[in-house]
């Protein structure tokens, strides 16, 4: 279900940018836009490993330095058929994790100190296959062709707004202007905050496919659940100073969101991940 989701999704995402390029800038400037936004999303799927990592001073880890980390990463690997990701940590007290890599050939996985103190095994083994699925469903990929899609809708939007001021939309009568200017401050508003909202949906919907992944990957669904209701503590009490750019990451969000604010949640709900995880454990999914 969470896969014909996300195909919806992005379909409906490719839609609106086929749609918002036609009312903005016409073939060539959708076009033009979304060159401008892959390029620059390729870029970080290629370097965004280095990147995140890099920005939470993440260092890797050895085996000899931390052998049950290692040996839990290693054992689901193999369980999952992954090649052995590399294995990092990240010295901060807030408990969290997250993967990284174009690929499961260059994959990472990066947890905590913090998240280390507060888990035991099971737990943490519920986090880890957790961020695995990721890298088994190839979501690095998906978030990254979602991005540039939201990304070269933005760009239109812009290149909208520049052209009304230097006079674009032009029609040959006055109604025709008017109704051309109307329309475009239209789409300039709906287009992104849509895209946004689109992409957020699609983060979501992977955050569960990784949830019901590390379920039957561990076959302990409510060792997860555990350790998602310890980590939502840990956060509440221990927020992490953490990029918004980069929160869809996290098996928790280090973002809080409420209401209308939730909408824009590159999460979904916990009440409702520990419902579904809760299901498959005793056999309601």
């Amino acid at each position: 279900m969470n896969y014909l989701k996300t195909t919806f999704l992005m379909t409906l995402m490719t839609l609106l940018l086929v749609f918002a390029g036609q009312a903005l800038g016409g073939q060539n400037g959708a076009m033009i836009a979304f060159v401008f936004a892959v390029a620059m999303n390729g870029f970080s799927y290629w370097f965004s490993d280095k990147i995140v990592l890099k920005m939470y001073k993440a260092h890797p880890i050895t085996e000899q330095e931390s052998p049950d980390i290692y040996s839990i990463v290693r054992e689901l690997s193999q369980r999952a058929k992954l090649p052995m990701p590399k294995v990092y940590l990240i010295d901060n007290p807030t408990p969290n994790a997250f993967a990284t890599g174009r690929n499961p050939e260059h994959a990472a996985v990066a947890v905590t100190t913090g998240i280390v103190q507060i888990l035991n095994r099971e737990e943490l083994s519920g986090v880890i296959a957790h961020e695995l699925s990721h890298v088994l469903h190839r979501d690095i990929l998906i978030s990254t062709i979602a991005a540039s899609i939201a990304g070269a809708i933005s760009m239109l939007a812009n290149m909208a707004q520049w052209a009304m001021i230097f006079g674009g939309f032009g029609r040959s009568n006055d109604n025709e202007q008017r109704g051309g200017i109307f329309g475009a401050i239209a789409m300039m508003i709906v287009a992104p905050l849509a895209a946004m909202l689109i992409q957020m949906s699609i983060s979501r919907s992977r955050e569960f496919a990784a949830d019901a992944g590390a379920a039957r990957l561990t076959k302990n669904p409510m060792g997860l659940v555990s350790a998602l209701r310890k980590l939502q503590e840990g956060n509440k009490r221990i927020p992490m100073h953490a990029s918004p750019a980069t929160a869809h990451m996290f098996i928790v969000s280090p973002l809080s969101g409420r209401g209308m604010a939730s909408l824009f949640s590159t999460h979904p709900s916990m009440d409702e991940r520990i419902k579904r995880l809760e299901g498959m454990a005793f056999g309601r999914a």
